[in-house]
């Protein structure tokens, strides 16, 4: 994918690149309460490595509970691109369904991370909470 990767929402009103801080070695999701409804599964980028380059004034800003995470949508088609996390501001997370080229489904085993009780909330740093696993079936399998 290079150095950096383009991204966009559903409808393209927003367009970003990003420098993916761990390529695409470490994609994760989250159970806590937004990241179950939304299903995202996301990558690692720092801060300063996303650059919208289009539809800025698409982007909406949703936050929740302690109201340090900064979770960005698209106000056009609803589509989560990234957010700066609460447990390290200094990094985002990216969605992998908006990288160009990338989908969700092109990883077979996913950990969850534990997210109902946050790691800031409690000794002992990231959990796994379990694994979301996608078994592709071939073409024509009922």
């Amino acid at each position: 994918m290079g150095d950096r990767t383009n991204g966009a929402c559903h409808c393209g009103g927003v367009r970003f690149t990003v420098k993916l801080a761990e390529g695409l070695d470490k994609p994760r999701r989250c159970n806590c309460s937004l990241c179950r409804m939304r299903g995202g599964v996301v990558v690692t980028a720092l801060h300063g490595d996303l650059e919208i380059t289009a539809g800025r004034d698409l982007l909406k800003l949703y936050q929740f509970n302690t109201m340090k995470a900064e979770h960005y949508f698209c106000s056009q088609c609803g589509i989560y691109t990234h957010h700066r996390r609460r447990s390290n501001p200094d990094q985002l997370s990216v969605n992998v369904a908006c990288l160009e080229g990338v989908s969700p489904f092109d990883f077979t085993d996913v950990p969850v991370l534990e997210g109902i009780r946050h790691p800031g909330d409690r000794p002992g740093g990231y959990l796994i909470a379990g694994y979301l696993h996608y078994t592709p079936v071939k073409e024509g399998n009922p």
